[in-house]
Order: C-alpha cells, then sequence, then structure tokens
C-alpha cells in the first residue's frame, strides 16, 4: 500500500492521529501475547497528551506504532490524513522524517558531533542543502534557548542542556507532533521541571506534544491524560480531572469512542 492509502475512514481526517480497534500481538513459541488488545484513541492538532502506565502496560508498543517505528498487527493508525497502519518500512521512515520529531530519555546525541550538527541531522537525511540546514539548526536551538552551546559536544554540555539539544533536533523539520518517551527520565528533579516548562511553552506555540511517561507528577503537566493497562486503554480524561484518575490505580474509567 501506498502512502496515504486508498482513501481516509469517516472522520480520520478530522484529527491528527487517528487509531481504531489497535492491536499488537507478539508470538512466543506456541504462546501469543497481546501488548495491545483494541486500542481506540484519536489526537487532535495542538493538544498535549500523556499516556501513562506502568512497565508491561502496552505504553512502549503503543509509543513504538504512534512513531512509526513498529506496525500493529491488525487495526488501523490514521497519521495527518494518511493510513500508515499498512505502510512498508521505506515509507514508514518517509513519513517518521516527515511527521515526527522524536524525544528519547536518553538523548541519543552523537558524541563526536556540535549541537548544532546533532540537530542538523534529520535535515541531512532529508537532503536539505548545508546553509539552509544550518540556519534552521540556529534557529531550533534558538528555540530551546541553547544557541550559546551551538559549538559544544554532548559530554560539554550538563543533561538539562543534552535534552535541549534532543529537543531542537525533534523540532528542525517542523514535524506534526512530538513525540517524548520518558524525556525527564535521566534528570534530576530541578532539570525536569526545567524540561517540563519547554514543553509547555512549545505546546502554547502551537505544538502537538505526546508524551509517554510513568510518572504521575510528569503526567500531570500535560492537558490530557490517556492511561493504559494490560494493553487497553483504562482512563482518557481531561486536564481537570487528571488529579482524580492519577490519585487512584489508573483503572475503571472508560475512554471515550473514537469518532
Amino acid at each position: 500500500m501506498t502512502a496515504g492509502g486508498n482513501g481516509a475512514s469517516a472522520g480520520s481526517e478530522k484529527h491528527l492521529i487517528a487509531i481504531r480497534d489497535l492491536w499488537k500481538t507478539y508470538r512466543m513459541g506456541a504462546e501469543e501475547v497481546h501488548a495491545l488488545r483494541g486500542v481506540d484513541l484519536a489526537i487532535d492538532r495542538n493538544e498535549y497528551v500523556a499516556i501513562i502506565g506502568p512497565s508491561g502496560s502496552g505504553k512502549s508498543t503503543l509509543m513504538n506504532i504512534l512513531g512509526c517505528l513498529d506496525t500493529p498487527t491488525k487495526g488501523e493508525y490514521w497519521l495527518a490524513g494518511r493510513r500508515v497502519s499498512d505502510l512498508d518500512d521505506d515509507e514508514l521512515a518517509f513519513i517518521r522524517n516527515r511527521e515526527i520529531g522524536f524525544v528519547f530519555q536518553t538523548f541519543h546525541l552523537l558524541a563526536r558531533a556540535s549541537a548544532l550538527r546533532n540537530v542538523e541531522l534529520p535535515l541531512v537525511y532529508r537532503g536539505t542543502p548545508a546553509a539552509e540546514r544550518r540556519a534552521a539548526a540556529l534557529r531550533a536551538l534558538e528555540e530551546v534557548e541553547l544557541t550559546t552551546r551551538a559549538g559544544h559536544k554532548p559530554n560539554e554540555l550538563s543533561g538539562g542542556q543534552r535534552q535541549r539539544v534532543a529537543i531542537a533536533r525533534a523540532l528542525v523539520t517542523k514535524p506534526s507532533i512530538l513525540l517524548a518517551d520518558e524525556p525527564t527520565g535521566n534528570l534530576d528533579s530541578t532539570t525536569s521541571g526545567e524540561i517540563m516548562d519547554l514543553f509547555d511553552r512549545l505546546h502554547r506555540e502551537g505544538n502537538t506534544v505526546v508524551l509517554v511517561t510513568h510518572e504521575r507528577d510528569i503526567a500531570l503537566r500535560a492537558r490530557r491524560i490517556v492511561a493504559i493497562h494490560d494493553g487497553r486503554i483504562s482512563a482518557d480524561v481531561p486536564a481537570d480531572r487528571a488529579a482524580e484518575v492519577l490519585a487512584g490505580p489508573l483503572e475503571g474509567q472508560r475512554p471515550p469512542e473514537a469518532p
């Protein structure tokens, strides 16, 4: 199937992300393990969503599928009007480079490259001319308030500064979605707060942010909480109800049906 599919299903074009009856099943010998079990989820542009769940809940599997790093066993995933759940590896790589900005817990920076060069990398893969990508990388570093460290290598930066470089790298392609996987997991509490303040500002400026975490205080920074347990969404609530859901076991709340 080519990028874009054979036409959008009902309602899929209304949302930036639309997932319907999504399953991910792994075969381990004679046993089947269902990491995701019929997940329905819709996310609109400029939303700020935290996906939270304990280890083994399926949140990492869901993140990998949202990030086009993996494909579902069955079900539909539409991203920016394209059905991506059936794409091949080359098509998924194209979507990742154009639509998704990744921020990882461990930064994934090139040790021998400067901050500026690390931010440029997605544009190198895209084939962007050198002068254009340098200018774009400098703008992205300015967005995260790190232009004064543009020439520094990762080992010359603090943990918080490294994560800012990673966020600038995610922003440089102007993606449809910022997908952050435990972005404060390797940071102390003060630096974590600074990074979350940055995500808050990026959301206010119009970016769509999806944050995957197991930390309740980090999830509470989002505007919407999606809780996942045993491969199913157990809660999907707006920010004004997030505290009551996160105070409990994150179970028992029925998510709304995807439009």
